[in-house]
């Protein structure tokens, strides 16, 4: 069993990952393509990645490099959470593991986009509208490939949460908030295929469990004295 100094410097590393996703994902999922894909304006769209290369380029890296910091936080996150089941903590890193290739994949869309606009052999065997055509297709096979993420991101949710309110050294409170997020991806992947017209996201009024959990993780790591109790070392 870690000594309780062991799981609080555990529990700050795995906050500490927790919010190096934040400002990897917003970047380059979240800002990056609101700042230059333009809704029903294809031609600004291309205009905008081609006067902003590099800056698309920094989303895609973006995006790859906080899949694999998730997956870094889902292993420091689950050694925080074994002692209070070993099958459970495991899962929230499987889960991590399953939307990382995912996530890493769909960034090929992106990728394809910048190979259609660069290469001149492509551009001149095409014309202006089958190529308009194949990036419109990328860019939405990429939002496609976002909501299929989303499932991931909202299952390793799941039992992170449950565990948080099972531990007694973790606010309960953060855990059932942990759960609220876990089922705003989850509705907002179903609404998105079954309701594809439905523009609503849920999971942007469900986000605060994730934040409390990384400003705990971070700030307080675990309760010691309540660790101890639980969990005494040997």
């Amino acid at each position: 069993m870690q000594n309780t100094y062991s799981i609080k410097a555990t529990a700050r590393i795995a906050g500490l990952l927790y919010f190096l996703q934040i400002p990897l994902g917003v970047f380059g999922i979240i800002y990056i393509p609101q700042v230059l894909f333009v809704p029903n304006d294809l031609s600004a769209t291309i205009s905008n990645i081609l006067a902003n290369e590099s800056m698309f380029r920094m989303s895609i890296v973006s995006a790859i490099v906080c899949a694999l910091v998730t997956v870094l936080t889902a292993y420091f996150i689950h050694k925080v959470l074994r002692p209070v089941d070993k099958t459970l903590a495991q899962l929230i890193v499987i889960f991590t593991c399953i939307v990382t290739p995912i996530t890493m994949l769909n960034e090929l869309n992106h990728i394809a986009i910048l190979l259609i606009l660069k290469n001149n052999e492509i551009k001149a065997a095409f014309s202006t509208n089958q190529i308009h055509s194949a990036i419109r297709f990328f860019i939405e096979l990429h939002h496609y490939g976002l909501q299929i993420a989303n499932i991931f991101f909202g299952l390793w949710l799941l039992p992170m949460g449950y565990l948080v309110i099972k531990s007694g050294y973790i606010p309960k409170i953060i855990g059932y908030l942990l759960l609220l997020t876990c089922f705003g991806y989850l509705i907002d992947f179903t609404a998105f295929y079954l309701f594809p017209d439905f523009n609503f996201k849920l999971s942007e009024y469900t986000w605060l469990g994730e934040v409390l959990m990384v400003l705990w993780l971070l700030l307080k790591g675990v309760k010691l004295e309540e660790y101890q109790k639980l969990y005494p070392t040997s």
